[in-house]
């Protein structure tokens, strides 16, 4: 099947949803922690005004989301300025077929479109294997208190 990456609209949003709840289900967090954290990663309307977010669509239905903004100075390589991955959920029906690939390429794309230097990624830790496998550079924590452990970059 055929997969069409496209800008997400409001309408976007009871699918999107659906898809970020199916793929939070499956990390290995124990299931208190998931039901209690999934309300922070839905997104609204007003995220649509404020992220970029793409969906990916096969056969007329929501696989797979990305939502991408700039990235804190802070955060990218130094001397570097990027955009931050906020978000990539595949359905987990739809997983291992190349569609989170294409989002994460589409955010590429978008970085470099803009001038920027690259990617940076805040992953979570059932997604680590995904984002070596896509050749991402694991940046080092420089500062404990403030670095997220697990940051990835892709140049652009």
């Amino acid at each position: 099947m055929t997969v069409k990456c496209r800008t997400a609209c409001k309408a976007d949003l009871p699918a999107i949803n659906g898809v970020i709840e199916r793929a939070v289900m499956t990390w290995r967090l124990p299931d208190r922690v998931k039901r209690l954290s999934l309300p922070l990663y839905r997104y609204n309307e007003m995220d649509l005004g404020h992220l970029e977010v793409w969906v990916a669509e096969e056969a007329g239905q929501i696989a797979a989301l990305a939502a991408w903004e700039p990235a804190e100075a802070a955060d990218v390589p130094e001397g570097c300025r990027g955009l931050l991955l906020h978000g990539l959920y595949v359905d987990p029906a739809r997983q291992r077929q190349g569609i989170g690939a294409q989002l994460l390429a589409a955010c590429v794309r978008r970085a470099r479109e803009l001038g920027l230097d690259g990617v940076l990624v805040k992953a979570q830790a059932d997604a680590e294997a995904f984002f070596r496998g896509q050749g991402l550079e694991r940046l080092e924590v420089r500062d404990a208190a403030r670095d997220y452990a697990l940051r990835y970059w892709q140049r652009a």
